[in-house]
């Protein structure tokens, strides 16, 4: 949290100057009252009005002037505080990009925006209404115990007696707050991750009718946060009406003995009457430390959240000294590479030994699981073996930084992401400075320019909800075009062409030939159509190559593949 607010050190040193400018100022005034009572009114009784004006006038400018320094002080605070916010949001996120495939594999995203949202919105209601409120109750509690001690030490005495136990109190419901406030955090990052499961798979539980029962996981995740948010709630109830009633007694019996000094003339009124006003003063801020302390044990709980991403790091280290790797021709090899996700204990590669030449096509086809599209990762980088190697052009994807592993290689998967923008920047990402000819002209390689000149907008128009008004055909389409743009040495298609019905991937095959002349290709498909142009077909089972050939060869050989390819011509017979 510290580092959090370094960036304005010189900003929260003027907090605490104003701070400190606005309590000393506000101390005056009860002082004034007791001059006004003890000196201004019988002098005014002789007919001596000057005192009394004196006093007025004092008391209208001290009230100026805490108008004047609380306004200054909470607009200084509000902004630390809304630049603190800003950056922790700034840097949460560009964290979050950062970390390695397998982080977001693991991590649910409605955890992650869960800390974007409720955990930044606890340390939001710390820092906008409780830091102004903090630095103004440690300083009016340390100043008015001074003044208190100045006035009378026999009632400063009476009201220390009160103040310990309040403390004490504060301390204790202080621990109860922070551990409802985990909880009540704990539950809303649940109630947020089901929403935007539910939401993202909201044709999965229309098609099942999941309807009934996801809102029953709902209710019972909302109660769960109703009911840890409720507890928390009346930790702080009790802590505020303990410290309230403390702070009436001790007014009760300032006012008895004060009343008893006043009768035995060892006290003046005006001095009684500014004891008690400073006496209600002192216990608001304590009171206000109270309810801070459950603000505090809110945010401390997110913030432990923030900070278990924050602290998480990306598991592909970036190299010291990094090998250039810029090549228009580019020959990829495994070397006895071994692979295990660290959710399986078992090897999902073992001894994997690859060569794939410049500009040759290979494709990978298997049953689910057998570890075709870990190779692919392994290649784009999403994962380090355990063991072994992958090369590209000699060098090892370890001794080479992600700006130019990311220029190599570009990858296409069955799912394309569009994002919220235009057509036109859904291609630009893969070449952000291309212009709109070039855009067009991929567009155009690819048999996308078609589809995308029938939309009201062409190339401008808008993509919302991840494309969701588009075909999978022609989301998938867009993917290609991004991926051709972009110009890599090497070109990954996991699955590329699943969600296209024949007559799209006819269009896509005729591409392709184009697309992956002269680049070095890496295709998986189960749809055998897409693997028969390859140049060399791969057979995976259990993380081990068990057939490799041209795809003629392999068919005629008789073995897996062959079993492969006769199963998918009879599923192609109407």
């Amino acid at each position: 949290m510290r580092d959090l607010f370094r960036p304005y050190r010189f900003g929260v040193v003027a907090t605490l100057l104003l701070g400190l400018l606005d309590v000393a100022v506000e101390m005056s005034r009860p002082l004034l009252i007791a001059a006004v009572i003890d000196s201004g009114i019988p002098a005014a009784a002789r007919h001596d009005y000057v005192p009394m004006r004196w006093y007025v006038a004092l008391y209208l400018l001290s009230s100026l002037a805490t108008a004047g320094l609380t306004w200054a002080f909470t607009v200084v605070a509000n902004r630390i505080g809304q630049d603190v916010l800003l950056d922790l949001r700034h840097r949460i996120f560009r964290h979050v990009q950062q970390l390695s495939i397998s982080f977001h594999e693991s991590y649910p995203s409605g955890r992650i925006i869960s800390r974007l949202t409720s955990d930044i919105e606890a340390l939001r209601t710390l820092l906008e209404e409780s830091i102004e409120g903090l630095f103004r109750a440690f300083l009016s509690v340390f100043a008015i115990a001074i003044v208190l001690l100045w006035l009378d030490p026999l009632l400063t005495s009476i009201i220390v007696i009160a103040f310990l136990p309040a403390l004490w109190i504060t301390r204790q419901f202080r621990k109860r707050a922070h551990y409802h406030s985990e909880r009540t955090q704990s539950a809303i990052a649940r109630v947020i991750a089901h929403f935007v499961e539910t939401v993202n798979g909201i044709r999965v539980v229309q098609t099942y009718r999941m309807e009934k029962s996801n809102e029953r996981t709902m209710r019972t995740l909302n109660a769960a946060h109703r009911d840890a948010t409720i507890a928390a709630g009346n930790a702080m109830a009790s802590s505020t009406a303990l410290v309230n009633f403390l702070g009436n007694a001790s007014v009760a019996l300032v006012l008895l003995v004060g009343g008893w000094q006043i009768i035995h003339g060892g006290l003046a009124l005006g001095v009684l009457t500014a004891f008690v006003l400073y006496l209600r003063k002192f216990y608001d801020p304590v009171t206000d430390l109270a309810r801070f302390a459950n603000s505090y044990a809110v945010a401390l709980a997110a913030f432990d959240k923030i900070a278990g991403v924050l602290a998480e790091r990306p598991q592909l280290a970036q190299p010291a000294a990094p090998k250039p790797l810029r090549t228009n021709r580019a020959e990829v090899e495994f070397r006895d590479v071994a692979f295990r996700y660290q959710t399986s204990p078992g090897l999902v590669l073992d001894d994997l030994n690859l060569r794939i030449a410049p500009g040759e096509t290979v494709a990978l086809v298997g049953a689910t699981g057998s570890g075709k599209s870990t190779i692919a990762k392994l290649l784009a980088r999403f994962y380090d073996p355990v063991a072994g190697a992958v090369v590209i052009n000699e060098i090892d994807l370890r001794e080479v930084t992600d700006a130019d592993l990311r220029r190599t290689v570009a990858m296409v998967t069955q799912e394309p992401f569009l994002f919220t923008g235009s057509v036109a920047d859904n291609i630009a990402l893969g070449k952000p400075e291309a212009t709109r000819a070039e855009i067009e002209r991929a567009a155009a390689t690819i048999g996308a320019h078609e589809f995308i000149s029938e939309l009201p907008d062409r190339f401008d128009s808008e993509v919302n909800k991840r494309g969701a008004r588009l075909s999978a055909g022609q989301r998938q389409l867009i993917a290609l075009t991004r991926a051709l743009l972009a110009d890599p040495a090497v070109l990954i298609l996991d699955e590329a062409t699943s969600s296209m019905d024949p007559s799209t991937e006819r269009v896509v095959q005729r591409a392709l030939r184009t697309v992956l002349l002269d680049r070095t290709a890496l295709i998986i498909a189960h749809r055998l159509s897409t693997v028969l142009n390859a140049d060399r077909v791969l057979v995976i089972e259990d993380g081990r190559i068990v057939e490799q050939g041209p795809p003629e060869e392999l068919i005629a050989g008789g073995r897996h593949f062959a079993a492969l390819h006769r199963a998918w011509l009879s599923s192609t017979i109407v």
